[in-house]
């Protein structure tokens, strides 16, 4: 079957009623018939039939074996991390997400998990990072801001030789477009908020592994630590689930469109879109990835931090807020927004530069899209104009 039928018909009709929407299940215990004896499902934080449902659903999309639903992403990415013990290293891509960055420097790092970083656009930086106690290498592909491309084959290759778990945040990809576990990866990882969820409206976080054992592994530390994603919140998952195929493709084709213009505009300075043929690794994300995606990040001439506050404050439709894959266009600035928490020079040296700024396009017409960020391009600079004339 194509993915679009395997993404709506993942969902399945409710065996008891015949009810085409999953139920939400609003309960926070279930009547036993004797102690131990129960239908499945004795208390809530231990497992939910509404966000057992969704568990299947998204191992199911990813290929994997298990899933398990979580609070937040960075719930799921904290699951992951207690797989580890004292003296473990973490191999991690350089251009991280902050709010990774956040959890693995200042939470982990003080209970002895050292935390290295490499380019991983180039396999090879991966396989030299490698010590004797890697024990988990952390992909993000694309990246968020800078949408770097890894090889995830040859990455879990690597991996695979040295007996290291690897792990993919799929979030900028979702499964409509890639599948890291085919590809060789142990688990995968999702902000659902994202494009899973699609409208802005929740907080979840996905884990998928390749293996039982594993996802036992992590179903123990979900039940042990109680970062579980609510029933409610589980359906709306699943709600976006149904559209997703849908959504990502219009995502993808007004990306391509905001990025070739963005390429050509005498304002700007670097464009970061992987459906760009000048986007390095950009034959990797053609080979492992269905689609390029709807973040295009891009850098001003004018490479300083105000100048990028000026921009993003002048848009109209793109709506200024953390976040990104719902139906609306938001914008952000990544050195003051998303990744202030990681110290300049080592935003910098990831290509994370003070006039980045990351596009989440959405669903709106795409002309409307390119006319808005037209006028903030003008708007801005022409205000910066002013402000020079006034200084003279």
């Amino acid at each position: 079957m194509s993915n679009a039928t395997t993404l709506i018909h993942s969902i399945p009709v409710d065996p008891l009623t015949g009810s085409i929407s999953v139920p939400i299940y609003q309960t926070s215990t279930f009547v036993q018939e004797a102690p131990g004896v129960n239908k499945g499902y004795d208390y809530a934080r231990s497992g939910n039939p509404t966000r057992a449902t969704l568990e299947r659903i998204v191992a199911q999309l990813e290929g994997g074996a298990t899933g398990a639903a979580f609070a937040s992403g960075l719930a799921a990415i904290d699951a992951v991390v207690k797989l580890l013990k004292s003296g473990d290293e973490i191999l991690a891509v350089d251009d991280i997400y902050g709010g990774a960055f956040r959890l693995f420097t200042h939470i982990y790092q003080k209970f002895g998990i050292t935390i290295n970083y490499a380019d991983t656009t180039d396999a090879g930086n991966v396989r030299n990072a490698i010590t004797p106690n890697t024990r988990l290498i952390w992909l993000e592909t694309p990246t968020n801001p800078t949408l770097k491309v890894s090889d995830i084959a040859a990455i879990a290759a690597i991996a695979k030789q040295h007996n290291i778990l690897l792990c993919v945040d799929n979030t900028f990809a979702s499964p409509a477009l890639q599948q890291p576990i085919k590809l060789g990866a142990d688990i995968v990882v999702h902000s659902a908020t994202k494009y899973l969820g699609g409208h802005s409206d929740l907080i979840a976080g996905l884990i998928v592994t390749a293996t039982e054992e594993l996802g036992a592994e992590i179903k123990f530390i979900q039940n042990a630590s109680g970062g579980i994603l609510s029933p409610h919140d589980s359906w709306l998952v699943i709600r976006g689930v149904e559209t997703l195929h849908l959504r990502v493709q219009q995502h993808c084709r007004n990306a391509q469109s905001v990025a070739e213009y963005l390429l050509l505009h005498p304002a700007v300075d670097k464009v970061y879109y992987p459906g760009l043929a000048t986007h390095h690794n950009h034959d990797i994300a053609a080979r492992q990835q269905s689609g390029f995606g709807g973040i295009v990040t891009f850098t001003l001439k004018d490479d300083t931090e105000d100048a990028a506050k000026d921009f993003v404050c002048s848009t109209r439709l793109f709506k200024l807020a953390e976040s990104l894959g719902g139906v609306k266009s938001l914008l952000c600035h990544p050195a003051t927004m998303t990744h202030k928490s990681i110290p300049r020079e080592r935003r910098h040296a990831a290509g994370v530069a003070d006039s980045l700024v990351r596009l989440s396009v959405g669903l709106e017409d795409v002309q409307d899209l390119i006319d808005d960020i037209e006028q903030a391009l003008e708007n801005s600079k022409a205000e910066i104009q002013i402000l020079e004339v006034e200084m003279a």
